[in-house]
């Protein structure tokens, strides 16, 4: 019995040929010059992503501790 594949998991099933084709058509579709500035483009993108990212789980756990807050005050009140 064959496990079926999820067709995501086929897409990063790359072997060194493949990747090394993918890496020479990106050469020379943008050039040498310009791989530098679109990798720092990437990285920046994904910092500001992450960035982001953190802020909103840190909004999200400073809204839990107020919830707790809240409901601890409620409890003490009735």
């Amino acid at each position: 019995m064959q496990a079926k594949m999820d067709p995501i998991f086929l897409f990063f099933n790359l072997g060194g040929g493949e990747l090394f084709i993918i890496l020479l058509i990106v050469l020379l579709m943008f050039g040498s010059k310009k791989i530098p500035e679109l990798a720092r483009g990437l990285g920046k993108g994904i910092r500001y992503f992450k960035d982001a990212t953190s802020e909103v789980q840190d909004e999200i756990k400073e809204s839990i501790k107020d919830t707790e807050t809240d409901s601890d005050l409620n409890k003490g009140s009735s």
